[in-house]
């Protein structure tokens, strides 16, 4: 008579012990992000003061002002480059960290709904005569979420996919204005 109470005592331990560990593994997933945008930052700004200060020495030591228009145009293209190189890490970073953070999400959501539904059958073999039809009924509102959660995971990464085609296509574009701004400064 009491095994009921204790299912649900029980479930509910494991449901904040599930949602505990997805929270770790949330935040875990997003340091490792941060980590690798703060590395890409670091090095980026470490690179462009050297180059920076490099090309102002070279524009300094210009003779006459076509020479320092020449140095100016064939630095350009080099620096739309790594700008370009730049920008993809960056989506790199920021694809990497969504799939991680997605996967990590799924994984704990199976797991959760697993035990949700472990619960379900433990409890409606102690279930009263005649609650069949509620425990049938909790069962399909579990398999409606669980395949309106698979919806959303398969739009959501249609999306990130879309995101990452449209940021490279842009940068195709882009690349491609630089060398023509480029070649014709020259």
């Amino acid at each position: 008579m009491f095994a009921i109470p204790e299912q649900f005592s029980n479930a509910t331990k494991a449901n904040l012990e599930t949602q505990f560990a997805m929270l770790s593994s949330l935040t875990s997933k997003t340091f490792e992000g941060m980590e690798k945008l703060v590395d890409l930052n670091i090095s980026a700004a470490k690179a462009t003061l050297e180059e920076s200060s490099a090309a102002a020495r070279q524009l300094l030591q210009a003779k006459d002002p076509q020479e320092f228009f020449s140095l100016t145009a064939a630095q350009a293209q080099p620096t739309a480059e790594k700008a370009l190189s730049y920008g993809r890490q960056l989506a790199s970073i920021a694809v990497g960290a969504g799939a991680e953070l997605s996967k990590a999400a799924e994984n704990q959501i199976v797991e959760a709904n697993r035990k949700v539904i472990s619960l379900v059958d433990e409890v409606s073999k102690n279930a009263p005569a005649g609650s069949e039809n509620f425990v049938a009924a909790v069962k399909t509102a579990i398999s409606n979420a669980n395949a309106g959660y698979e919806q959303f995971t398969k739009t959501a990464k249609q999306a990130a996919e879309a995101m990452e085609s449209n940021f490279n296509t842009a940068f195709a574009q882009f690349n491609q204005a630089a060398k023509k701004a480029t070649a014709a400064a020259a």
